[in-house]
């Protein structure tokens, strides 16, 4: 058995992480699988067991792995998860992004180890749900993820925005050659796979806790406001190109 892995986290710091498929394959195939992934985000922040978690809120092992109740209505901004639990957090879950072949999370450390093992959660449990339901071995993930602290309100306010809007814009761009940013934005804020509809208010998924964040980033809470700085950082400041090697996409 490995080490497990330990990072040097203090409580109250905001970290970026960020991981891939193994070889850079899709990690998520279809809307199952992208329920499943933020179904973890959800359920795994909690100090008990994951699996406990996920059994309370979708059964026994031989029907969890199917495709969850009332899916086709997940993409509603009035969607609730099917069964709630009582929970307590290990970390703050800031922002986040799912890609088909890799995800972006900014986290805020609020129990000492908490990232560490919530994390190691989402990337057991993932995997053993995906290799279950897609009846295959090995990884799914690229080795272990990667971590950068963000220590400035700054780069705070840069990395969330390119997170949560920066990362589905350019998907957007490529796969409908959309450039008008209003329309750009608002498809984004519809998207449940990235976090930025929560973070404004339309939609509610019980994952993120953004009131420490947002006192600390100097970030606005506002939709217009945030769409206007999120503009302004993208078009006129080269988001990408300032945050460099903080992105941590490169190999």
């Amino acid at each position: 058995m490995g080490l497990m892995r330990k990072d040097s986290f203090g409580v109250g710091d905001f970290v970026h992480v960020y991981n891939c498929g193994n070889r850079k394959a899709s990690i998520v195939r279809d809307l199952v699988d992208q329920y499943r992934f933020l179904a973890c985000l959800r359920y795994y922040n909690d100090h008990d067991s994951g699996e406990f978690l996920m059994r309370a809120v979708f059964g026994q092992r031989e029907d969890r792995y199917q495709s969850p109740w009332k899916i086709d209505a997940f993409r509603d901004q009035g969607f609730v998860w099917p069964r709630k639990t009582e929970q307590k957090p290990i970390v703050n879950v800031i922002s986040y992004v799912l890609m088909e072949n890799h995800y972006h999370l900014v986290l805020q450390e609020i129990t000492q180890g908490g990232i560490t093992e919530f994390m190691r959660k989402i990337g057991t449990g993932y995997t053993l749900y995906s290799n279950i339901r897609h009846n295959e071995l090995g990884k799914v993930f690229q080795g272990s993820y990667k971590a950068r602290l963000i220590s400035t309100a700054r780069y705070l306010q840069y990395i969330d925005i390119y997170v949560q809007t920066l990362n589905p814009l350019d998907a957007l761009r490529a796969k409908k050659s959309i450039n008008n940013f209003d329309l750009m934005f608002d498809a984004v804020v519809n998207d449940p796979f990235s976090g930025l509809g929560e973070s404004l208010g339309i939609r509610n998924f019980e994952i993120l806790n953004r009131k420490n964040f947002i006192q600390q980033s100097g970030l606005p809470a506002n939709i217009e406001n945030y769409k206007n700085f999120a503009r302004e950082t993208i078009l006129e400041k080269g988001l990408k190109k300032f945050l460099g090697d903080l992105t941590l996409e490169k190999d």
